[in-house]
């Protein structure tokens, strides 16, 4: 089960960068313009929220797992879902839990 959360994480690493930089490519590399079209409408406004909040409870759940079973190498899973998004940090905390466990 932990290679198909390690193949996730790559997934989730990959896939969404291919359209955020095809994004950033065609409006000069602006990470401003890519940041507003994040709150282009409701719609979008409400999918950056519900994205922020989910990183921000995996944050917390690492960060007291890391401090109450001394599992530090699991805080690589905060970068990833900050610089690159939910759909890497999760799955690769989760291959990294489930490597310790073995």
């Amino acid at each position: 089960m932990r290679w198909v959360f390690a193949a996730l994480a790559l997934w989730g690493a990959v896939h969404p960068m291919y359209w955020f930089m095809s994004y950033m490519a065609a409006n000069d590399w602006s990470l401003a313009a890519l940041i507003d079209a994040w709150y282009v409408n409701d719609s979008t406004t409400g999918l950056t929220w519900d994205l922020t909040i989910a990183a921000v409870a995996l944050t917390v759940w690492v960060l007291v797992e890391a401090v109450r079973h001394r599992h530090w190498a699991g805080l690589i899973a905060i970068p990833a879902t900050f610089c690159i998004g939910v759909s890497c940090g999760l799955p690769l905390y989760l291959f990294l839990r489930m490597s310790r466990e073995v």
